[in-house]
């Protein structure tokens, strides 16, 4: 993926909307950061974009997707 991530930074960041867990993973726009457990719904995750290695964390500009 290219993109690295501190690790001490890694292990405190958890989704703003549910506070689950949140996993690499590369989407349609590039590596993002996709939470690891449901989000609101049973099925439907979130997914946040990297930007110059810094994630966003915004809920409103999260790519919501279903499992």
């Amino acid at each position: 993926m290219g993109v690295t991530i501190e690790p001490w930074l890694r292990e405190i960041l958890r989704c703003p909307v549910c506070r689950n867990e949140l996993v690499d993973a590369s989407g349609p726009a590039g590596p993002e950061l996709q939470c690891a457990g449901d989000c609101e719904e049973p099925g439907r995750r979130r997914a946040y974009r990297i930007d110059d290695g810094i994630p966003v964390l915004l809920a409103e500009e999260a790519r919501v997707f279903q499992v």
